[in-house]
């Protein structure tokens, strides 16, 4: 075992036993991972995380490992460095994915075994990984991830030193157990720069963004967005003498200090709860929703005007301004069509909005993230118009309302895709092709129309396709024989003694 650095004690595992047996691992099961983790003290977190980002109806929802959204906050920012520790699974896929998605940074990855794991010496070769790599002359700030083995067995990132070397460093425990999606992941890393970025200017003098202080009172803009909706922000709230702040998660670590000194924050993306604590705390009020569509841009520029005390004529004439160009974008592609939405990145009711208001019949929003006092504006305007809005979505449920409302478009997550067109309905991928494009102000009121017309002309072609080929490729008879296999049903009944049968002699076992 290696000797602890000076100063620092060795940490060790606080309940050894919960690791015996197969191990605790990914195949362990939710409970047994939080019952494992409330076990090695970390059950405040869990409690956290429960409060932050509510489940339900079902346990989670279907979508991709949630410490990518941790991930890709960190590997987005510059002079920061990012650790995973976790089972090398994971870890290979974390990094596939964020390789994938364009990351062009290294990714830190701390090994262990099941020894280190329960003897503490994982936490010493973190320890040591960090030390390491702390060099101020490359780095601001070093994350370290835990994922779900090194949570639930308890290993205390919150022992290492807040900074070494003059770089801050950032542990904090994303369990796919304890963290619904890897949207909200997003937050739980920004929530904690923001909780220390919030601790050193309470300290004293901060270093300057990278293009100065705004010389307007600024509104923070929170949540990820297509790359031109700030841009169309700031024009939007120039005539009300304010400018858009930095968007969080930012991009480089001062950005936190420039978005902490705003006057307010949008809560564009509603579920930055942690997020949104910090600027709490910092005194800054909330704003809801976001300057999507006709409605949606007058509700936030009059809530706007209000928090920033703007006069009323001002307000007014801001709206004066900007409303007709969104009214004429709308008016001139407009939507025709019944679709049917779902998505597991946060803005699937900005974007529902703007279908209808764009003449789009939708009857069902389905998204992964939780319902939040900041998301009601959005879902209530929807409802009113009929649109039948699920928090937490299953992919069961996205299903069930596309086999429903039939729709001529379904916009979805890959399965949802996949299911539309097999069943000769068209269908676009909500990530790629509907979340990557401007949605606010004029920009934003005509950037879906074309796309979602043409996805909807393509029905004819998908019919064509459908009487074609006929029933090849469903079910068990996929793809082209000669002669098409014919279900043997005695084949299924002895398989389904065998199964019940070896389930009946394991459960004898553990009675013994």
């Amino acid at each position: 075992m290696n000797a602890p650095l000076p100063g620092h004690a060795v940490a060790e595992i606080s309940s050894p036993e919960m690791l015996q047996g197969e191990g605790v691992g990914c195949h362990s099961g939710a409970e047994r991972l939080r019952a494992a983790t409330a076990a090695s003290g970390k059950s405040e977190l869990l409690d956290q995380y429960a409060s932050d980002y509510p489940k339900g109806p079902h346990d989670q929802p279907q979508s991709m490992c949630p410490a990518f959204g941790s991930l890709r906050v960190g590997l987005r920012m510059r002079r920061t460095a990012t650790i995973l520790c976790g089972s090398a699974c994971c870890v290979y896929g974390l990094t596939f994915t964020s390789h994938f998605y364009g990351a062009k940074r290294t990714v830190g990855y701390v090994p262990f075994n099941s020894e280190s794991l329960v003897t503490g010496k994982l936490f010493e070769d973190i320890r040591e990984a960090v030390f390491k790599l702390a060099d101020p002359a490359n780095y601001d700030a070093i994350v370290i991830i835990n994922l779900c083995v090194p949570t639930a067995s308890g290993v205390p990132l919150q022992l290492l030193p807040p900074e070494i070397n003059g770089v801050r460093i950032i542990g904090i425990d994303v369990p796919g157990f304890g963290v619904p999606t890897h949207a909200e992941a997003k937050d739980v890393l920004a929530g904690a720069m923001l909780r220390y970025a919030r601790a050193e200017v309470k300290a004293g003098p901060v270093q300057t963004p990278r293009g100065g202080r705004s010389a307007k009172p600024a509104i923070a803009l929170l949540g990820e967005m297509f790359p031109v909706d700030p841009i169309g922000i700031g024009m939007m709230l120039e005539p009300l003498g304010l400018a858009a702040g930095p968007v969080v998660p930012t991009r480089e670590w001062r950005e936190l200090y420039a978005a902490l000194d705003c006057i307010a924050v949008a809560a564009i993306h509603p579920f930055y709860t942690a997020s949104l604590r910090e600027f709490e705390a910092a005194g800054r009020p909330v704003i809801a929703s976001a300057p999507v569509g006709r409605d949606g841009t007058e509700a936030w520029l009059q809530a706007v005007g209000e928090i920033a005390s703007v006069p009323q004529s001002q307000i007014d004439a801001a709206k004066n301004r900007i409303l007709p160009a969104i009214e004429a974008a709308l008016a001139k592609t407009p939507i025709k069509g019944r679709i049917t939405l779902s998505g597991y990145e946060g803005s699937e009711l900005l974007v529902a909005r703007l279908l209808v208001e764009s003449g789009a019949d939708l009857r069902y929003c389905g998204t992964a993230c939780p319902r939040t006092p900041w998301s009601a504006p959005d879902c209530e305007w929807l409802e009113a118009r009929g649109v039948r809005v699920q928090f937490r979505a299953s992919l069961e449920q996205d299903l069930a309302a596309m086999a429903e409302f039939r729709p001529d478009l379904a916009i979805g997550t890959t399965p949802v895709v996949q299911a539309a067109k097999q069943a000769a309905i068209p269908a676009l991928y909500f990530t790629n092709l509907i979340s990557a494009r401007p949605l606010m102000g004029p920009a934003g009121a005509g950037s879906l129309a074309t796309v979602i017309n043409v996805a909807i002309a393509n029905k004819g072609r998908f019919d064509d396709m459908k009487s074609f080929f006929g029933a090849v490729g469903d079910g068990y008879a996929a793809g082209v024989w000669q002669d098409v296999p014919k279900p043997r049903e005695e084949f299924r009944e002895h398989t389904r003694r065998q199964v019940i049968k070896m389930m009946k002699k394991r459960k004898a076992q553990e009675m013994i």
